[in-house]
């Protein structure tokens, strides 16, 4: 037989959190104590009996100090995240805890919690089943071009929106030009105008301005830090041809 504990949101709403935090962790311990197997912890951002937003970040605390617990998500919600930044932190601590990690995720059943993040809650299992999607996919190691994540661009200008919106188009190990995106978008003189919209790229990698070069295929600038050796680093590893001979002083 196999014993698991699930840790309930039925703490006394008006108490402190770092005394609720405390208590959490002291039945997490016994129970590690008393050969328990399982730990499974919720995420709450708007429950005050229980308002843990973040059980990965929990129970990494309890890692180093438990010997026979696994540690469970119950749940992640996932139309409250990024999916990428979710399958990546849930692999660093699957590697943290040398493979105790058990993965829960669903839609969330609080209404407050969508509503704070500015989600409607019809949206919920819809936005969970494409963001499973992208978590299985990547942690399949299957590659993902991630053109499907849902881009809160509120507050960027249209024509910006418009160069990411045909970035985003272009392909792992494949580039297109500054000059290539502002044909597009009316004409080769807005070429300027593509490179500077890239460089306030809010997004980068899910808008994967890498992968704009200049005229002849050369790198061109690049705004992240690290400047075009980063560019030219994360072209390599897609596989892309650039036309680029270093210089005496790179």
């Amino acid at each position: 037989m196999r014993l698991g504990l699930f840790m309930m949101p039925v703490h006394p709403a008006d108490r402190a959190f770092a005394d609720t935090l405390a208590e959490d962790e002291e039945k997490s311990l016994f129970a590690d104590a008393l050969g328990f197997d399982e730990l499974w912890l919720g995420e709450h951002f708007s429950a005050t009996t229980e308002p843990i937003p973040s059980p990965l970040m929990f129970m990494a605390g309890l890692a180093p100090r438990t010997k026979n617990l696994s540690f469970g998500t119950a749940v992640i919600c996932l139309p409250n995240h990024d999916p990428v930044k979710v399958a990546a932190e849930v692999a660093q601590f699957d590697h943290m805890t040398r493979g105790r990690a058990m993965l829960g995720v669903g839609p969330g059943s609080l209404v407050h919690d969508a509503m704070k993040i500015g989600i409607k809650p019809a949206d919920q299992r819809r936005r969970m089943n494409e963001a499973l999607d992208v978590i299985v996919e990547l942690l399949d190691g299957k590659p993902n071009d991630l053109r499907d994540v849902v881009l809160d661009l509120d507050g960027v200008p249209e024509f910006n929106r418009g160069v990411y919106d045909i970035a985003r188009t272009i392909p792992p190990g494949q580039t297109m030009t500054y000059g290539d995106i502002a044909k597009k978008l009316g004409g080769v003189e807005l070429s300027r105008d593509v490179g500077q919209a890239l460089g306030r790229n809010p997004c980068p990698i899910v808008v994967p301005c890498h992968r704009v070069l200049a005229a002849g295929k050369k790198p061109g600038g690049f705004s992240a830090r690290g400047g075009v050796d980063t560019k030219l680093k994360m072209l390599a590893i897609e596989g892309a041809a650039v036309n680029h001979t270093p210089s005496l002083f790179d």
